[in-house]
C-alpha cells in the first residue's frame, strides 16, 4: 500500500461536537502510519482545498487536541459554499491541484445535507476523472435531518441544551402569580427534530403548544389557542420552530447559496402579533447559536459516537471506500446500543429527513415515542475542564502546509 495524506474539512453550521469528530479523525489517523503520510486540516471548508489553505494537524500539541472535545464552533473554520454542477468550473481544477501537490488520497468531509452534496459531487468528479482520492462523509447537524442514520452527530447535545433551558425558563416564569406569554424559538428550517425535544420536559413544565415545520402553521389558530391558554392560566408557554416563519403571510425571506431560507425572529413576530391583538405581556426568546455552541451540555453519547464515527470514516477511506457517509444504526433502546456502517451518498445528498407523521402525533400528545428515541442519547454528560472559571478551549497553532 502506497502511503497517502489524509485531509479533513468542516462545513456548514458548527455543533458542540464537530471538533470531537476532528479529535476522532486525528486519534485514528495516527494509528495508521503504514497508510497515512500526513494529516491535514482544510481551513474554511472546501475553500481550503480550492485555495490550498491546509494546516498540519500533527503539529498540534496533545493537550490542545484533547480540548477539542469541549470546544464549540468549528476549530478549522467553516463555510457555506456550493460547488458548481459544471465540472469544468475552475474550482475543480484547483482542488485537483491541491490534492496532487500534497499527495492527498483520502478526504473526509464533516457536515450536514449541503456538505454531503459537496462530498457526493467530489466523489463523482474524482471517479469520472480518474483522480485517486477516496471521499467519505461524517454526518453532522443539529437539525437531525440526514437520511439513513438513526440520528446525526450534534443533535443529542443540542437537544439536551434545549430541554434543560426550556425547563429553566419554565421554572423562572412560574415564579409569578401572573406570568407572560413565553415564546421560545428553536432552530429547524424544514424538520422539527430539535423543537420536538420539548416533548421530553417533565409533566409540570410541559409546553402549552409545540409548533413544528411538519405542521401547517395557521396564524389565526395560533392566536386563538394562545389566548385561550392565557385566559385560563394567566400565563402561556409556547415552543416553536424557526421554520414556522415560512407560513407567516407577507414575510419576504432571503435565501443562502444552497437556496435555503434564512430564518430567525419568528418568536418576535408572533409576540408582536399577540401584543397588538390582545395586549398580552410577551417574552420572545430565540435560542439561535446558543443551542449549538454550549459545551456544558455536550452529551456523553454524542461525544463518544463522534469519535467512533470518525474512526470508522478513517478506516473506510484507507480501505478504498468512496462516495459514502458513515451512518449510526441503533440496535436497542435499553440499554442503548448502536453500530456504525456506510451508506452511499447518492441517496443522502440534498435530501431532508422530516419527522414521520406517527411521531409528530406523539410529540403533540404524551411524547412517549419521542422520549424512547431521544432519552438514551442525552442521559450523560462529558467532564469539562475549566480555566479561571470558564470552560477551556482548543486554540490551534495552524501550522500551514507548504
Amino acid at each position: 500500500m502506497r502511503k497517502r495524506a489524509l485531509a479533513y474539512l468542516q462545513s456548514g453550521g458548527p455543533t458542540s461536537v464537530i471538533n470531537t469528530s476532528l479529535y476522532g479523525v486525528i486519534k485514528e489517523a495516527i494509528k495508521h502510519p503504514e497508510a497515512i503520510s500526513g494529516i491535514y486540516g482544510a481551513l474554511y471548508g472546501v475553500s481550503g482545498l480550492i485555495n490550498d489553505n491546509l494546516i498540519d494537524l500533527r503539529a498540534e500539541d496533545k493537550e490542545v487536541i484533547e480540548l477539542l472535545k469541549q470546544t464549540p464552533g468549528a476549530a478549522l473554520g467553516t463555510v457555506r459554499y456550493q460547488l458548481p454542477q459544471n465540472h469544468n468550473h475552475p474550482d475543480y481544477e484547483k482542488i485537483i491541484a491541491t490534492l496532487k501537490k500534497h499527495d492527498i488520497g483520502y478526504l473526509l468531509i464533516n457536515g450536514g445535507n449541503d456538505s454531503m452534496d459537496t462530498c457526493h459531487k467530489l466523489s463523482v468528479f474524482f471517479e469520472h476523472n480518474n483522480v485517486d482520492c477516496a471521499v467519505i462523509g461524517v454526518p453532522k447537524t443539529i437539525d437531525n435531518d440526514l437520511f439513513f442514520t438513526d440520528h446525526c452527530l450534534g443533535y443529542p447535545s443540542a437537544a439536551k441544551y434545549v430541554i434543560q433551558t426550556l425547563q429553566d425558563i419554565q421554572i423562572d416564569n412560574n415564579s409569578y402569580y401572573k406570568g407572560k406569554v413565553v415564546i421560545v424559538e428553536v432552530m429547524g428550517r424544514n424538520a422539527g427534530w430539535l423543537t420536538a425535544s420539548a416533548a421530553l420536559l417533565p409533566k409540570e413544565f410541559k409546553a402549552d403548544a409545540i409548533y413544528l415545520p411538519e405542521d401547517k402553521f395557521d396564524l389565526e389558530a395560533f392566536c386563538a389557542h394562545t389566548k385561550s391558554v392565557y385566559d385560563k392560566k394567566k400565563t402561556a408557554f409556547i415552543v416553536i420552530s424557526e421554520g414556522v416563519q415560512a407560513f407567516l403571510p407577507g414575510k419576504n425571506i432571503s435565501v443562502d447559496a444552497f437556496n435555503h431560507q434564512q430564518l430567525g425572529g419568528v418568536a418576535n413576530m408572533l409576540g408582536e402579533e399577540l401584543k397588538d391583538r390582545f395586549g398580552f405581556g410577551v417574552r420572545p426568546i430565540e435560542f439561535s447559536l446558543m443551542q449549538r455552541s454550549n459545551p456544558l451540555n455536550i452529551s456523553a453519547t454524542d461525544s463518544y459516537e463522534a469519535i467512533k464515527v470518525s474512526a470508522k470514516a478513517v478506516k473506510a477511506v484507507i480501505a478504498g471506500k468512496n462516495n459514502a457517509m458513515v451512518v449510526i444504526k441503533r440496535k436497542s433502546d435499553v440499554p442503548y446500543k448502536a453500530t456504525f456502517t456506510l451508506k452511499h451518498l447518492g441517496k443522502i445528498a440534498n435530501a431532508e429527513k422530516k419527522i414521520p407523521a406517527e411521531l409528530v402525533a406523539d410529540i403533540h400528545g404524551e411524547g412517549e415515542l419521542m422520549k424512547r428515541y431521544l432519552a438514551p442519547l442525552i442521559e450523560k454528560e462529558v467532564k469539562i475542564k475549566y480555566v479561571n472559571g470558564h470552560s477551556a478551549y482548543a486554540k490551534l497553532k495552524k501550522v500551514h502546509v507548504e
